[in-house]
C-alpha cells in the first residue's frame, strides 16, 4: 500500500553509514578504524574495557593506529563524562572515536563527537535549547562496538546526557551524531548478566513500541519496528534464560539494532518521557525504568491507537487475526507486563535504583511530571497527556511496581 504521508513530502531516513553484523564482527574494528584516522580514542566503561578492551586495543593497533584510552564512562553518562572524554581527546590530537559499550558509552562518544566538530557546552544541544536538529556541524567518524542487546543507540541520532547538578537528564537529538559504522557482534553480548540482559531487552521493546504507535510515525520506521517487536518478542526471554544462547543473542542483537532504526526515524513518546526523571531521581537503569512504565503508558494510550497496539498484540502472539481489533489491543499491556515478569524486571529494584518512601516520591512527582513534558517526547503519544495525567500514572506506577510491597515487586 502506498504511504500517503510520502506523496505530500519527503522524509530524512537516517542510519550508520555501514552496519558490520555476525560473530566475530569486532574483530574487525581495526579496519573500520583505519579508514577514518590513524589516532583513535577509545571510549568505555572500566567494567566494560576489564572485560573487552584489551583485544579491542590490540585489534585496532594491529591496524596501525594509536590508541588513547577513556574508560571512566558511568551508567547514565554525565556531562563531566563527556567534557574529560572530550578534553582528551583534544590533548591527544585524536581523529576518530571508538566507542566500546552500550548506549552509556555510546553517548559519551557522541557527546565527544558533538564537541569536537561545534565547540561550546555539551549542555548547549539539548533539545530543550537548541531544538531537534540543534547540533550544526557532522561529528567525526564513530565507530560503536556494541555491547548489548538494547540501546539501539549506534543507530540513532539520540544522545541522553545525565546533569548531576539538577538530577535531571537532557535529550540531544541531531542526523549529525549517527555514528559512522556500527559493529553488532552477538558473541560480545554472552558476557551480559542476566540483569543487564533485561534491562538492554526491554528498552529494545520499548523502542519499537514506541516509534510505532508514534504520531510522527509512518512506513520505514514502521516495518523495522515490526520486524523488531516480532524478533524480541521471540528471542528475549530465551537470551535472559539462557545466555550462551547465541542463536537467540543474535536474534537480539538484529532486533535491538531495528529498533534504534524505527525509534530515530519516526520517535518515542511518553514512557521515555516519563522514564528520564523517574530514572535520575531514582537512580535506576534505563531500562528498568522503561519496564516499569510501559505497561500503564500502553493502557492510558490504547484508546487513541487501537489498530497500532492491536497489531502489537498479534506480533507478540497475544491475539491473532480473529481477535476483534479493541480486545487484542488491550492484550497488549498484558503481552508486555508478562514479558517483564518471565525476566524478573520489577526483582531487579532491590540492587538496582533508591526507591523513596511513598511520601518523598510523591514530593517529586510534580518535577518529574514537569521534566517529562520538558523533553518534548509525550507530545509525540498517540494520547497526548495532560501535565495532571502524567503524575497519575507516576502515582500508579509507585503503587503498582515501586512500592516494596506493591504487586509487581511481591
Amino acid at each position: 500500500m502506498p504511504d500517503s504521508d510520502l506523496q505530500h513530502g519527503t522524509r530524512l531516513v537516517v542510519s550508520p553509514s555501514k552496519v558490520v553484523l555476525g560473530s566475530g564482527a569486532a574483530d574487525e574494528v581495526g579496519d573500520y578504524a583505519a579508514t577514518y584516522g590513524d589516532r583513535a580514542l577509545v571510549v568505555a566503561s572500566e567494567v566494560i574495557f576489564d572485560i573487552h578492551g584489551e583485544s579491542l586495543v590490540e585489534t585496532i593497533e594491529d591496524a596501525g593506529l594509536d590508541v588513547v584510552t577513556y574508560t571512566d564512562v558511568r551508567p547514565d553518562p554525565t556531562v563531566e563524562n563527556i567534557e574529560d572524554a572530550f578534553a582528551l581527546w583534544e590533548s591527544e590530537d585524536c581523529d576518530v572515536i571508538v566507542t566500546l559499550g552500550g548506549g552509556s558509552s555510546i553517548d559519551t562518544g557522541k557527546g565527544v563527537g558533538i564537541l569536537a566538530a561545534n565547540g561550546g557546552s555539551i549542555r548547549d544541544y539539548g533539545v530543550d535549547r537548541a531544538g531537534y536538529e540543534g547540533v550544526p556541524n557532522p561529528s567525526p567518524p564513530i565507530v560503536a562496538v556494541n555491547t548489548t542487546a538494547g540501546t539501539g543507540s549506534e543507530a540513532t541520532r539520540s544522545v541522553v546526557v545525565s546533569d548531576e547538578s539538577t538530577s535531571t537528564k537532557f535529550l540531544i537529538v541531531s542526523q549529525n551524531v549517527v555514528p559512522t559504522v556500527a559493529i553488532e557482534d552477538p558473541e560480545i553480548t554472552r558476557s551480559l548478566p542476566r540483569s543487564h540482559t533485561a534491562f538492554t531487552g526491554i528498552d529494545a521493546l520499548t523502542h519499537a513500541i514506541e516509534a510505532f504507535v508514534s504520531v510522527k510515525s509512518y512506513s520505514v520506521p514502521d516495518d523495522y519496528a515490526r520486524s523488531a517487536i516480532r524478533r524480541i518478542s521471540d528471542s528475549f526471554t530465551k537470551a535472559w534464560a539462557n545466555g550462551d544462547d547465541i542463536e537467540a543473542r543474535t536474534e537480539m542483537m538484529i532486533g535491538q539494532l531495528q529498533a534504534g532504526q524505527a525509534f530515530t526515524n519516526s520517535s518515542v513518546a511518553l514512557v521515555h518521557g516519563m522514564a528520564r526523571p523517574l530514572g535520575a531521581q531514582l537512580h535506576i537503569p534505563h531500562g528498568l525504568a522503561n519496564a516499569l512504565i510501559l505497561p500503564y503508558v500502553m493502557e492510558f494510550s490504547v484508546m487513541a491507537a487501537p489498530e497500532k497496539y492491536a497489531e502489537i498484540a498479534r506480533l507478540m502472539g497475544a491475539a491473532d487475526a480473529h481477535t476483534p481489533t479493541r480486545e487484542a489491543a488491550e492484550a497488549a499491556a498484558d503481552a508486555v507486563l508478562q514479558v517483564c515478569e518471565d525476566v524478573s524486571l520489577a526483582s531487579y529494584l532491590d540492587e538496582f535504583g533508591d526507591v523513596p518512601d511513598r511520601e518523598a516520591y510523591l514530593d517529586v512527582v510534580g518535577t518529574m511530571a514537569q521534566d517529562a513534558i520538558d523533553s518534548g517526547s509525550p507530545d509525540n503519544n498517540p494520547r497526548r497527556p495532560t501535565r495532571e495525567e502524567i503524575e497519575d500514572l507516576f502515582v500508579t506506577i509507585y503503587d503498582d511496581a515501586l512500592a516494596p510491597d506493591s504487586p509487581r515487586r511481591s
